[in-house]
């Protein structure tokens, strides 16, 4: 590999790493959002999503699924809810990539006071599709507190 090439391909790897940090960002702000149909476009055409609310694959069945079992976030002064996602590990190989991300969720509780609400992580594989990077398969895991993925969960 020549020193332009080792450059050039240096440089793909960065912009691939931002792109992936990216997504993950974007799906945060739309499932605070509660915008599913831009959540679910986050998605490969025969994507995955599993984890306590459900499971489902492509675009329109997540959108659905979501809709049907997240309530709505409501606007302050209310019980707004906020992820925060931080921590990727993400390993990049070509066109595919696998990653893991911490995620957390705060609720305004009482007194206008943060409250965390879970701690969890997920598991992702992602795909370059269409030239965007998007999520192959995102399964969702709650730590804190304890809540397994169902073996159901785990096949999708």
């Amino acid at each position: 590999m020549s020193d332009d090439q080792a450059v050039l391909a240096r440089l793909q790897r960065l912009e691939d790493l931002e792109e992936i940090n990216r997504l993950f960002l974007e799906y945060r702000r739309h499932l605070d959002a509660r915008d599913m149909y831009a959540y679910a476009q986050l998605f490969c055409e025969d994507g995955e999503w599993s984890g306590r609310t459900g499971s489902a694959v492509g675009p329109r069945q997540i959108q659905e699924m979501l809709e049907a079992n997240l309530s709505p976030n409501p606007p302050a002064p209310g019980a707004t809810s906020w992820h925060i996602v931080s921590n990727p590990t993400i390993e990049l190989d070509g066109d595919r990539a696998t990653a893991q991300v911490t995620w957390a969720l705060i609720r305004r509780g009482d007194g206008d006071q943060p409250v965390l609400t879970l701690l969890g992580h997920y598991d992702d594989v992602l795909t370059r599709e269409h030239g965007r990077w998007r999520f192959k398969r995102r399964q969702a895991h709650i730590d804190i507190p304890h809540h397994p993925v169902s073996q159901a969960s785990e096949g999708s």
